[in-house]
């Protein structure tokens, strides 16, 4: 697994727990992804991700629900939910070639979603890809 690849594990890491349970300061963020990647360029990069799709959250899911036929962003599946908004908001607002995006993103689909997570979130990037286009 590549380095990039790890620190696309610990923001999705984050971005579940969010879902859940917030975690309230900077600090114990930054304790959490600096105890896991033990890498500064790493750490700033997986910091990046996961601020960027906090402040771009809205944005973020109302691309998604127009783009996902017969579901809300609500209704997804945890995982594949934040999966979707990591790459996403690799897609919108970062220069990270949209073939990488969506192959990290379809195996984060593979290791921690379900049967079917890696074919829907393929599909739900490449129509934001082409929206985007």
């Amino acid at each position: 697994m590549s380095r990039r690849s790890r620190a696309r594990e610990v923001a999705l890491q984050i971005l579940f727990e969010d879902d859940v349970n917030p975690r309230d300061s900077v600090e114990s963020l930054t304790s959490f992804v600096k105890a896991r990647l033990n890498s500064p360029d790493m750490e700033d990069f997986c910091l990046s991700l996961i601020l960027g799709v906090r402040r771009n959250m809205a944005e973020i899911d109302a691309a998604l629900n127009a783009i996902a036929t017969n579901w809300t962003v609500n209704r997804m599946a945890a995982t594949d939910r934040n999966v979707l908004r990591l790459g996403a908001f690799e897609l919108k607002f970062t220069d990270t070639p949209y073939k990488v995006v969506i192959n990290e993103a379809v195996e984060l689909a593979k290791r921690f979603g379900n049967a079917n997570s890696a074919q829907f979130v393929n599909g739900i990037l490449d129509k934001v890809r082409a929206n985007d286009a």
